[in-house]
């Protein structure tokens, strides 16, 4: 039996519904096309899966623990379920929905960049930033997809030229706040880590998810442990900012009242030695006049220095915890798998094979429609 002999059979409708039978005739007339098809996205599916690079995915699990005044409490977990108690303005917290905010910032990127990992290829450890740069070569597909998919950008750039690098002008204020400035190779390269490293927020559950990507077990690792040692970090700079501006502060002055209520004692120490070689009226006014300015001096100092617990305990206080559940681990297989690659390559060419066979039959039909329209 010739097999393309009803290839372009449109299926048959029945009453109410699809002639399945139609279909599968269709399909079975047309089988040559679909194993042809099914047969180059297999080989494309061999070339994606052998030149695919491994990676690996490292996760920890962490729970926000906020330490600080019970309503504060209250505040950060009604926020974390999404719910307002308007203490928003009252409170110092930082809602655990911002730190997916912080992890995608670019001060956290950059110094993640710029972070010390170890690679199979370096004999020392270097950051994501030298490896990018010096040890990855491209990919034959990463060339294919340039020069075929990327072609018209590689002309567009080619015809506009190399942008010169931006740079800050210098002046008299070079202590004043200046703008984060990124070179060109910064930039891509933040890029891919944003790709790499993610935090989700739970919010029925209460706790926070931390997702790293690499290309190596121990670099995917490290860089997951360095992910979570700049969260806490940050999460607590920005919590504890005000009461550790209030500590240094009063870290200044108790260093003050120490050094001068010091200075008094010296003072009056050395009067009182020369008071006991001569009594005279000057000498005890002398002697008075000290005291009762090391009276004083010793009073604040002694104020000062209970201030200075108080704020110690008030920066402990308001210091949030990230208490870990799911520990980071060095991953012992690749997160891609090779087979999954190809089955999905060999699935997609079978079905875009069935769905030309199908579509062919049902053209002429959808050309008889056009035409009847086009007549009326």
């Amino acid at each position: 039996m010739d097999e393309n002999k009803n290839y372009n059979v449109p299926v048959e409708e029945e009453e109410g519904g699809i002639d399945i039978m139609a279909m599968v005739r269709s399909l079975w007339d047309g089988r040559k096309t679909i194993i042809i098809v099914t047969a180059v996205f297999i080989v494309l599916g061999l070339v994606a899966a052998l030149t695919m690079k491994r990676t690996y995915t490292v996760q920890s699990t962490m729970v926000p623990q906020m330490s600080s005044r019970s309503n504060s409490s209250l505040g950060s977990l009604a926020a974390l379920a999404g719910v307002d108690l308007g203490m928003a303005n009252n409170t110092a917290d930082l809602s655990p929905l911002i730190y997916p905010q912080i992890v995608n910032s670019v001060p956290f990127r950059k110094e993640l960049l710029y972070t010390p990992l170890h690679y199979a290829k370096a004999d020392t450890a270097v950051s994501m930033f030298t490896y990018q740069k010096e040890y990855v070569k491209p990919s034959v597909m990463s060339y294919v997809l340039k020069y075929t998919i990327g072609l018209p950008g590689v002309i567009m750039g080619a015809i506009r030229g190399e942008k010169p690098e931006i740079t800050l002008p210098s002046g008299e204020a070079d202590n004043a706040p200046k703008p984060i400035l990124l070179t060109k190779d910064e930039e891509k390269f933040m890029k891919i880590l944003a790709q790499n490293v993610t935090l989700s927020v739970d919010k029925k559950e209460g706790y926070i998810t931390l997702s790293v990507t690499g290309s190596e077990p121990i670099q995917t690792a490290e860089l997951a442990m360095a992910a979570q040692t700049l969260l806490q970090k940050e999460v607590t700079r920005f919590r504890t900012e005000k009461a550790q501006d209030n500590l240094d502060y009063i870290q200044a002055r108790y260093d003050e009242s120490k050094a001068e209520a010091e200075s008094y004692q010296s003072q009056l120490a050395t009067v009182r030695d020369r008071s006991q070689q001569m009594s005279s009226s000057r000498a005890r006014i002398e002697q008075e006049r000290i005291q009762m300015k090391y009276n004083v001096a010793s009073s604040i100092y002694s104020e000062m220095a209970k201030q200075l617990e108080q704020a110690k305990m008030q920066v402990k206080r308001d210091t949030p915890i990230l208490t870990v559940v799911q520990p980071v681990t060095v991953p012992a297989k690749p997160s891609n798998s090779r087979a999954k690659t190809l089955i999905v390559w060999t699935f997609l060419g079978f079905v875009l094979g069935c769905g030309w066979v199908i579509g062919k039959g049902y053209l002429p039909k959808l050309k008889e429609m056009f035409s009847a329209k086009k007549d009326q």
